[in-house]
């Protein structure tokens, strides 16, 4: 009977392949929000606490870089998620949109 060569093992290292998660595959969008002349300051704040159910200081906080700089990226989101929030912001009459994350 004919004898088996035993392989010979020898230290190294193993290489390994992260996968990558949904999120990190796909771009993501921003959701910003631009100044108008049209709502108060106080609608604008209530309309975030509901929209992205946020406390009252971060909305506010958006608010007032909606206010002093011209807009505020709210969120980074998915396609299809930017675009239920920049809806759910029109709906209430406020001047939103969205554009693809260039970082």
């Amino acid at each position: 009977m004919a004898s088996t060569a035993t392989p010979e093992v020898r230290p190294g290292t193993v290489q390994t392949k992260k996968e990558k998660t949904r999120g990190e595959l796909e771009p993501g969008y921003l959701v910003i929000c631009w100044n108008d002349p049209v709502n108060f300051m106080d609608y604008v704040t209530h309309v975030f606490q509901i929209v992205f159910g946020w406390q009252r200081k971060k909305a506010e906080f958006h608010m007032l870089q909606v206010h002093e700089q011209g807009k505020s990226v709210l969120a980074r989101e998915s396609l299809e998620k930017a675009e239920h929030y920049v809806h759910q912001l029109q709906r209430y009459t406020l001047h939103a949109t969205m554009e693809r994350d260039g970082s």
